[in-house]
């Protein structure tokens, strides 16, 4: 839950940089959604994470669940450089370089060293302007209040169907940098809350502290699984019916194990991983052979915001999961066909 988040943090938090580049992106953004203001607001706190230093904790509530983590953002030039560590149980840190990205467990002296150029085009998608995200949500504005020492803008986003969850953020007045995320269910309930608890933003870059450990992996076993880019239809599969308003954004074959394992195979089998978005949420469908050693009964569990559900289908185990309803899961379950 917590790793979920602060991906998505790492990919929507931001500041609203008066950088040259920032200014014209954003003032693009602006002239090409006239009209549209949740576009607007969105554009504005997902490009400017590129441009602005920031570090603090933070912290993710939901399902009965507290978990937190230290994250360290800097920018310099074009290229963005980040550090997350897990502040609960296991130790785990996580570097990323644009879009190289070390996973480091300590305790286990193992490392998953990945690329994720091809599982992060969603938010591309939402900033061509093709999403239609206006026609699934809708943009309130609500009272200001403070978080983490900042005053904030607060911004609620509501579902027009039951196949998504609402949203409230709040973001820092000064420099749009997002503070706190509300994931709210139907009855506009809060599911899960995503929020720094402490935070200082216009750090100094200190560019060291994430290139030096991805650098230094002596000792550690090192995995690092190759994503091959493919499609459902060529893999022999058919998605039928889809939830509505989401589009498929990304399709892999990837190894099944999710880390490191010093019993692990030389060969790993590998699985599909299909991503489809509707510019603010997304959903995985993944796919394998089935395994009764592994696989058992079919599977509805939630953690916070996030639904997961597993099915056998004939030869195969289909496992779906997204920060949506159990509604959407299910439209994917059911209208994702094996070709004969």
């Amino acid at each position: 839950m917590l790793f979920r988040s602060l991906s998505v943090l790492a990919v929507a938090c931001a500041g609203f940089a008066p950088s040259g580049l920032a200014l014209a992106q954003a003032q693009g953004a602006e002239a090409s959604t006239v009209g549209d203001p949740l576009r607007i607001w969105l554009l504005r706190i997902n490009e400017a994470a590129r441009y602005r230093n920031f570090q603090g904790t933070f912290v993710v509530t939901g399902g009965g669940a507290v978990a937190s983590a230290r994250i360290a953002h800097y920018c310099d030039g074009g290229s963005q450089f980040e550090h997350i560590e897990s502040l609960d149980g296991r130790a785990r840190h996580v570097y990323r370089h644009n879009d190289l990205v070390h996973t480091l467990w300590p305790g286990k002296r193992a490392a998953l060293v990945e690329r994720r150029e091809l599982l992060m085009s969603f938010p591309a998608l939402f900033r061509s302007g093709d999403d239609r995200i206006s026609d699934y949500y809708e943009i309130f504005k609500q009272e200001d209040d403070r978080v983490a020492g900042y005053e904030a803008k607060v911004l609620s986003i509501r579902s027009k169907d039951e196949y998504r969850f609402g949203f409230r953020l709040w973001a820092e007045q000064a420099t749009g940098l997002l503070l706190r995320a509300d994931v709210l269910g139907d009855r506009n309930q809060v599911i899960e809350t995503s929020a720094f608890s402490d935070l200082t933003i216009g750090v100094r870059p200190q560019l060291e502290t994430v290139l030096g450990p991805m650098q230094r992996l002596d000792g550690y076993r090192v995995v690092r699984p190759v994503l091959t880019p493919t499609s459902l239809e060529s893999e022999g599969w058919v998605l039928k019916v889809g939830a509505p308003g989401f589009r498929q954004v990304s399709c892999v074959k990837r190894p099944m194990e999710p880390e490191p394992r010093s019993d692990a195979p030389a060969a790993a089998e590998q699985m599909l991983q299909a991503i489809f978005s509707d510019g603010l949420t997304h959903v995985s469908v993944f796919i394998e052979p089935f395994n009764p050693k592994r696989h058992g009964r079919p599977l509805l569990a939630s953690v916070g915001a996030t639904q997961t559900l597993t099915r056998r289908q004939g030869d195969w185990w289909l496992t779906v999961v997204g920060d949506v309803p159990v509604a959407t899961l299910n439209r994917f379950a059911q209208g994702l066909e094996r070709r004969k």
